[in-house]
Formats: C-alpha cells, sequence, structure tokens
C-alpha cells in the first residue's frame, strides 16, 4: 500500500479535530458516491493533480469532495504533508474496501446489462437550434455511426447560457465565465454584416454607417439579453451611430440568415459558420468589418458526470472534432 508522494497540494484544512456528520439509520442516502470516487483517485495515486486529470474534473473540487468525506467520517483521511501526500492508517483502511465496492458494482451492473440484452447508453444532449442546423447534425451522425452502442436523447433550445431542462452534455450559446461547470470551448463567434446580394448591389458605393441606417436590422432573439445586443456591441466596436435597438428579431441565426436571404435587412453573422451560402452567392458581405461578438459555443459537462464512459467519450469526439475544424482539416 503506497503511504506517500512528492507532489506538492493544496494548503492543508483546520487541524482541529473533526465531528462526524449524523448519517441516519438504516438508509444508505447518505452514502457520498462522488466523494469515494474522488477519494479512491487521489489514494490510489496519492496526487490531487493526477486525480483530477483522471476524472476530469478541477483540483479544488476534487479537494472538497475529500474534505466533505473526512468531515463525515469525522478523521483525516490523506495527511497533506510539505513534501507531499500520504494516506492515514483510516484511508489505508478505507481504500481497499471503497476499489472492491466499485468493482463489485460495476461487474455486476455490466453482467446485468449483458443478461438483459441492453448494451444501449441514453445521453441526453442540448445543442442551440443554429449550430445544431450548421454544424451539430453532422456532428452527432457521426457520432452515432461510429458508436451506434450509444443513443442519443437531442433536444435544443435558444438563448444563453445552460438549458432550463437538464442535460447530461450540452453545447451552449454564452459569453465566457468562471462556474462549476467544465467548458470546452468549440466556436469564437465573429461577427459582419450580410445580407442578399441585390441589396449589397443596390447600396453599392455607400459607407457602412449609411448602409446599416438604410435597411431594416435583423435580430437573434436571446433570452435573457436586451434587445439589439450584438447590433450595439458591433456599432461600439466601429464607432457607428445606428439604431441598435430596431428592426426585426427571429428565434434562431438560422432563421434569420433565411430570412436576410430573402431580402428583408441585414444580421450579423459569423463568415466562417456560414460559409456555404456566402461561398453560393446567396449572402452577401458587402464590407470587410469583422469583430469579436463576445460569445462563443461551448460544451459544457458537470464535473461529477466526467467520469461517466459515455459522457467522457461524446465530449471528447466533439472536441477533436472541432479542433480539425479550426486546423482548417475535413470535420
Amino acid at each position: 500500500m503506497p503511504v506517500r508522494a512528492s507532489e506538492p497540494v493544496d494548503p492543508p484544512r483546520d487541524r482541529q479535530k473533526v465531528q462526524p456528520a449524523e448519517a441516519p439509520e438504516g438508509a444508505r442516502l447518505w452514502l457520498p458516491l462522488n466523494a469515494l470516487r474522488a477519494f479512491e483517485a487521489v489514494a490510489e495515486r496519492l496526487s490531487f493533480t493526477g486525480a483530477a486529470g483522471a476524472l476530469h474534473i478541477s483540483q479544488s473540487a476534487l479537494s472538497r469532495h475529500v474534505g466533505r468525506l473526512e468531515d463525515l467520517l469525522g478523521c483525516k483521511l490523506l495527511e497533506r504533508r510539505p513534501q507531499g501526500l500520504a494516506l492515514t492508517a483510516a484511508g489505508a483502511a478505507l481504500l481497499p474496501v471503497v476499489t472492491k465496492s466499485f468493482d463489485g458494482l460495476e461487474t455486476t451492473m455490466q453482467a446485468l446489462r449483458r443478461k438483459a440484452g441492453t448494451t444501449q447508453r441514453m445521453l441526453r444532449v442540448h445543442m442551440p437550434p443554429t449550430f445544431l442546423q450548421v454544424v451539430g447534425m453532422a456532428v452527432l451522425r457521426d457520432f452515432r455511426l461510429a458508436y451506434p452502442d450509444i443513443s442519443i436523447d437531442l433536444f435544443s433550445s435558444n438563448g444563453v447560457g445552460l438549458p432550463r431542462s437538464p442535460s447530461d452534455i450540452a453545447v451552449v450559446f454564452d459569453r465566457p465565465r468562471l462556474d462549476d461547470a467544465v467548458r470546452d470551448p468549440l466556436w469564437s463567434i465573429r461577427q459582419s454584416p450580410a445580407c442578399a446580394p441585390d441589396i449589397a448591389e443596390r447600396c453599392r458605393g455607400m459607407d457602412l454607417q449609411t448602409f446599416l441606417r438604410s435597411n431594416e436590422l435583423l435580430h437573434t432573439r436571446l433570452e435573457g439579453e436586451p434587445f439589439g445586443v450584438l447590433w450595439s456591441a458591433f456599432a461600439r466596436h466601429f464607432g457607428l451611430d445606428i439604431p441598435a435597438d430596431r428592426g426585426m428579431a427571429l428565434d434562431s441565426e438560422a432563421l434569420t440568415v433565411d430570412w436576410a436571404m430573402t431580402g428583408n435587412g441585414v444580421i450579423l453573422v459569423d463568415p466562417d459558420m456560414f460559409a456555404r451560402p456566402i461561398a453560393e452567392g446567396r449572402l452577401a458581405i458587402p464590407f470587410d468589418a469583422t469583430c469579436e461578438s463576445g460569445f462563443g459555443y461551448y460544451l459544457t459537462v458537470h464535473p461529477d458526470d466526467m467520469a461517466d464512459p459515455a459522457i467522457a467519450l461524446f465530449r471528447s469526439f466533439v472536441i477533436q472534432r472541432f479542433a480539425r475544424v479550426h486546423e482548417g482539416t475535413p470535420g
């Protein structure tokens, strides 16, 4: 049994004697499964860094899990020494029991799944409407072809941030932010004014401000955000005086782009995301005026779910797919 390591770790918690929490008699609801999994990962490696990498969660979250388990038991499981980490006698006694229990659970559950003939796993996945329509459906199709044993229960909602309905893993449209969720950036949104080719031709020779004031501004409705937030940011970036809070709003960017291509106004689009209609001549970008929107698409999952094999597989597949897109190779 290993009892020491050379890795520096987080500062020690309060050294005062830990008082055990009350556990209800005859019930197992109090068993902290996530904390036990975190303790097992740290204790096997004697490393918060290695355990955090294996479970795909932050070291601070891992430390909180272990701390709560120690609070529950009323004793220290790990000694945080200046030179590294060591198991206490209590930790050394608990580790093999936890490992054996998890091994037994996994073996039995896999046997039951095989006996029932059910190897299918269902993932509840969220994607915003425009992301789904432009790039998401191809990603989901290829994932299902590669991993037919994982079913996808897909739902879509428009807005900023996490969806209201629960999901196993979600692509969200959002600003960069720090919170408890694990966020992998997939696509940073740039924006350029775009319109139907006949509008661009009719307004040839105008400067950007005159062009925008001469046409209706189209907006994508963003739940929880003020009307015209994207046009307002664009106007500030280029020093334009335009009626950013006027015009027509539709439910998704893809729908708004379709409306713009019929000659009904000007929309801000990401020229890479909508490269196909631009290349096909159905959508025109009449000005060399592009800036970062401050928003992007992020693959988001709760830290406690990172150890789930299906979720980890889906996350890895999507990240690798978008890494190829950004490198300029086929997705």
